[in-house]
């Protein structure tokens, strides 16, 4: 249990840089000076319900978020799906807002029918060659390429010659662009 109330402090620091939240600025919303606040962050001061409860709630964050006493296993274990030659491996757990998956599609004759559906996808080709209609663009991706799109414009995708195109998918049912976060280094 020592161990856990040792990563208080870190959490909160992570959570409050995470909304780009000064010590100065989330010491004022939770009632208490700045050096009470990098006291906590540092392990310097014991966490006490007094004082993490204001910046939890500041913080929008549940106590449990910043205790946690176990960790879930990380791992995403479901079944892959086969569909028209295609191979679908989910990546994002069952309940994920945001849907990931490994798309491999087969070489095909014909591209096919083009579809229209709410959200936004972003994918990224990791071998071979994807060819994706997209309106009235038809273009052809390579090893490395990405593509972002709102699925409410018709779009189609297939491999493009011989071989098999494999692409990384992250798809947003409510319509959401994707962003990309790079941690301050």
């Amino acid at each position: 249990m020592h161990e856990e109330l040792a990563l208080i402090g870190p959490r909160l620091r992570a959570a409050r840089r995470a909304k780009d939240l000064t010590l100065d600025d989330l010491a004022a919303r939770a009632g208490m000076s700045p050096s009470t606040l990098s006291r906590l962050e540092s392990g310097k001061r014991q966490a006490s319900l007094e004082l993490i409860v204001p910046l939890a709630r500041q913080l929008d964050l549940r106590l449990d978020d910043l205790v946690r006493t176990e960790t879930r296993d990380p791992r995403i274990r479901r079944p892959e799906v086969r569909r028209d030659g295609m191979v679908i491996v989910p990546l994002a757990p069952e309940d994920s807002a945001v849907e990931t998956y490994r798309l491999t599609y087969p070489p095909v004759d014909e591209l096919p029918a083009l579809r229209v559906h709410a959200g936004y996808e972003w994918l990224y080709v990791l071998s071979g060659r994807l060819r994706l209609r997209l309106g009235a663009q038809d273009l052809v991706l390579t090893r490395g390429e990405a593509a972002e799109f709102d699925t409410g414009i018709p779009h189609a995708m297939n491999a493009d010659g011989r071989r098999p195109a494999a692409v990384l998918s992250i798809f947003n049912g409510d319509g959401a662009r994707m962003h990309t976060h790079l941690a301050d280094v």
